[in-house]
Protein backbone atom coordinates (compact mmCIF):
# COMPACT_ATOMS: atom_id res chain seq x y z
CA UNK A 1 0.00 0.00 0.00
CA UNK A 2 1.22 3.53 -0.69
CA UNK A 3 2.24 6.02 1.98
CA UNK A 4 -0.09 9.34 1.35
CA UNK A 5 2.67 12.09 0.64
CA UNK A 6 3.44 14.88 3.42
CA UNK A 7 4.07 17.79 1.54
CA UNK A 8 5.09 21.59 2.89
CA UNK A 9 4.67 25.14 1.45
CA UNK A 10 7.89 26.76 2.77
CA UNK A 11 8.44 29.92 4.12
CA UNK A 12 8.94 32.47 1.91
CA UNK A 13 6.62 30.59 -0.80
CA UNK A 14 3.40 32.02 -2.29
CA UNK A 15 0.71 29.63 -3.86
CA UNK A 16 -2.09 31.62 -5.57
CA UNK A 17 -4.56 28.43 -6.63
CA UNK A 18 -6.18 25.85 -5.07
CA UNK A 19 -4.75 22.70 -3.63
CA UNK A 20 -5.47 19.19 -2.90
CA UNK A 21 -3.63 16.54 -1.11
CA UNK A 22 -4.59 12.69 -0.16
CA UNK A 23 -1.60 13.30 2.30
CA UNK A 24 -0.80 15.95 5.13
CA UNK A 25 0.70 19.14 4.29
CA UNK A 26 1.73 22.06 6.36
CA UNK A 27 1.92 25.63 5.12
CA UNK A 28 5.02 27.93 6.44
CA UNK A 29 4.45 30.20 3.45
CA UNK A 30 1.32 31.65 2.21
CA UNK A 31 -1.44 30.22 0.19
CA UNK A 32 -4.30 32.40 -1.05
CA UNK A 33 -6.78 29.76 -2.15
CA UNK A 34 -8.85 26.67 -0.98
CA UNK A 35 -6.59 23.64 0.91
CA UNK A 36 -8.11 20.26 0.92
CA UNK A 37 -6.51 17.38 2.65
CA UNK A 38 -7.46 13.55 3.30
CA UNK A 39 -5.33 14.07 6.52
CA UNK A 40 -3.83 16.69 8.49
CA UNK A 41 -3.67 20.25 7.49
CA UNK A 42 -0.70 22.22 9.67
CA UNK A 43 -0.66 26.03 9.54
CA UNK A 44 2.78 27.35 10.97
CA UNK A 45 3.88 30.36 12.94
CA UNK A 46 5.01 32.11 9.73
CA UNK A 47 1.75 30.52 7.94
CA UNK A 48 -0.89 32.59 6.24
CA UNK A 49 -4.50 31.28 4.39
CA UNK A 50 -6.67 33.15 2.51
CA UNK A 51 -9.17 30.54 1.65
CA UNK A 52 -11.06 27.20 2.90
CA UNK A 53 -9.65 24.33 4.47
CA UNK A 54 -11.17 21.22 4.55
CA UNK A 55 -9.35 18.06 6.38
CA UNK A 56 -9.46 15.53 8.53
CA UNK A 57 -7.23 17.29 11.47
CA UNK A 58 -5.91 20.61 11.89
CA UNK A 59 -3.44 22.45 13.94
CA UNK A 60 -3.15 26.10 13.59
CA UNK A 61 -0.40 28.72 14.62
CA UNK A 62 -0.46 31.07 11.74
CA UNK A 63 -2.89 33.16 10.02
CA UNK A 64 -6.39 31.63 8.82
CA UNK A 65 -8.64 33.76 6.58
CA UNK A 66 -12.11 31.58 5.83
CA UNK A 67 -14.10 28.18 6.35
CA UNK A 68 -12.84 25.65 7.91
CA UNK A 69 -14.27 22.47 7.34
CA UNK A 70 -12.18 20.10 10.08
CA UNK A 71 -13.84 15.48 10.29
CA UNK A 72 -11.97 15.37 14.16
CA UNK A 73 -9.81 17.60 15.75
CA UNK A 74 -8.99 21.25 15.43
CA UNK A 75 -6.60 22.55 17.54
CA UNK A 76 -5.54 26.54 17.53
CA UNK A 77 -2.29 26.87 18.91
CA UNK A 78 -1.19 30.11 21.08
CA UNK A 79 0.33 32.07 18.04
CA UNK A 80 -2.51 31.86 16.09
CA UNK A 81 -4.52 34.66 14.60
CA UNK A 82 -7.99 33.30 12.91
CA UNK A 83 -10.96 34.79 10.51
CA UNK A 84 -12.93 31.64 10.52
CA UNK A 85 -16.57 29.96 10.38
CA UNK A 86 -15.43 26.42 11.81
CA UNK A 87 -17.13 23.51 11.81
CA UNK A 88 -15.48 20.85 13.14
CA UNK A 89 -15.99 17.74 15.75
CA UNK A 90 -13.43 18.63 18.60
CA UNK A 91 -11.80 22.24 19.37
CA UNK A 92 -8.99 22.88 21.31
CA UNK A 93 -7.61 26.71 21.80
CA UNK A 94 -5.06 26.95 23.82
CA UNK A 95 -4.96 30.38 25.62
CA UNK A 96 -3.34 33.48 23.66
CA UNK A 97 -5.36 32.45 20.07
CA UNK A 98 -6.91 35.06 18.45
CA UNK A 99 -10.15 33.69 17.34
CA UNK A 100 -12.69 35.58 15.43
CA UNK A 101 -15.89 33.74 13.82
CA UNK A 102 -18.39 31.13 14.53
CA UNK A 103 -18.13 27.59 15.47
CA UNK A 104 -20.54 24.83 15.07
CA UNK A 105 -19.55 21.33 16.74
CA UNK A 106 -20.47 18.69 14.82
CA UNK A 107 -19.55 16.26 12.18
CA UNK A 108 -19.13 17.68 8.77
CA UNK A 109 -19.65 16.49 5.89
CA UNK A 110 -16.00 16.31 3.83
CA UNK A 111 -16.07 15.79 -0.14
CA UNK A 112 -13.12 13.83 -0.81
CA UNK A 113 -10.60 15.50 -3.28
CA UNK A 114 -10.51 14.05 -6.48
CA UNK A 115 -7.82 11.77 -7.79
Amino acid sequence: METPARNLIGKGTVIKGDVESSGDIRVDGRLIGSLKSNGKIVVGQTGVVEGDLTCKQADISGVVKGILKCEELTALKSTSKVEIDLITKQLLIEVGAVFTGKCQMSQPTIQQPSK
